[in-house]
């Protein structure tokens, strides 16, 4: 075999081996996500936490700026060269991509970590969204004592990454899987971009720093960052991350934590309800408090100022991508999580 075609055929090879690994999410759970997975993301953290800036975006940077040169310098080469060259790029990236972080795609399913049901009524779905919604009202009138305010979070982006320690510490003495350890979360050098193209925040996998969008509205600002942190500690279904990251914000002793959580959880809920019943949720919207609304205003008003053609590419692709990646649901998998929350909270109170 000539030596150029060695990585491409690693390429096949990993394909195949992923698709015959989504059939044994248990090893992938032992072996990888609580072994091997745990020492390359304490020790990726442990290397990169302590420097204040995004290497991950740094390195992503330098990388885009490489492949520009090296395909202006190679444009001369042979399309079928380059080609080849191109694609064993690929298969080293791919394998990175899996080995640092991504076989997490094929772990267990959080739902039967859990021992908690698939399957909900209507019934159940409104029951919570009232739950919610009491709940929110009552977080947003603590904060503000006016329903008819907005919540103004005015701590800094830098107290709010410490802050999530707390309740990810909390979370932990009840779920010890969710245990968080070594904080590495930064302010993305590309927030801009990741504004352009509809995104709050990422997980870059290659060094496991949890990047967050610091342009973002900050009342909501605390649970994109437990979301990362989610995906840090091994966590790849985006339906999972949320669940967790909701959980790591409402046990926070903080209530702008706890409003940020319940805020993301209502918009989602009540969106289920409007698709099963609209009746039911213009009685529900009824309930709610205008300065909630006032604040999901500020979210909207936010994301129209970059709403453009790139965000839809951005989002189309990312739909694609997760589909490939174990998450049939594809974008529709960020407001599954509701279904976690609903079996996970029937018969319990929130919080």
């Amino acid at each position: 075999m000539k030596r150029n075609y060695i990585l491409p055929v690693f390429l096949l090879f990993q394909i195949i081996f992923l698709r015959f690994l989504a059939y044994f999410p248990e090893t992938v759970e032992r072996f990888y996500s609580n072994g091997l997975y745990v020492y390359i993301s304490h020790s990726s953290r442990t290397l990169l936490g302590i420097i204040p800036f995004s290497v991950g975006d740094s390195v992503y940077g330098i990388t885009i700026v490489y492949c520009i040169y090296w395909f202006y310098k190679n444009r001369k080469l042979d399309w079928r060269r380059k080609f080849w060259s191109v694609i064993s790029f690929l298969s080293v990236l791919y394998f990175l991509f899996h080995f640092l972080w991504a076989f997490n795609y094929y772990r267990e399913p959080l739902f039967e970590k859990m021992n908690i049901q698939r399957d909900y009524s209507n019934e159940d779905l409104f029951d919570f969204t009232e739950k919610l919604i009491a709940k929110t009202n009552e977080i947003q009138f603590k904060i503000t004592h006016d329903k008819n305010q907005k919540v103004v979070n005015s701590y800094s982006q830098d107290s709010i990454f410490s802050m999530t320690q707390n309740g990810y510490d909390h979370l932990a003495k009840h779920y010890p899987f969710f245990r968080y350890e070594i904080p590495s979360r930064k302010k993305s050098l590309f927030s801009l971009p990741l504004t352009y193209m509809g995104f709050g925040g990422y997980l870059n996998p290659f060094t496991n720093e949890a990047q967050v969008n610091y342009k973002l509205p900050m009342y909501s600002f605390p649970i994109v960052i437990c979301h990362e942190m989610a995906h840090q500690i091994g966590y790849a279904s985006e339906s999972e991350c949320n669940f967790i990251g909701f959980m790591a914000c409402i046990k926070n002793d903080d209530l702008y934590f706890q409003y940020a959580a319940y805020t993301v959880a209502l918009r989602y809920s009540l969106e289920n309800v409007l698709m099963k019943d609209e009746k039911k949720f213009e009685a529900l919207k009824s309930t709610i408090h205008p300065g909630i609304f006032e604040n999901y205003k500020e979210s909207e008003l936010f994301w129209e100022q970059y709403d453009t053609i790139i965000d839809k590419g951005f989002h189309a692709f990312y739909d694609q991508f997760l589909k490939a990646n174990q998450q049939k649901d594809g974008l529709e998998s960020y407001s599954k999580f509701v279904d976690l929350l609903i079996n996970y909270y029937k018969g319990k109170e929130l919080r």
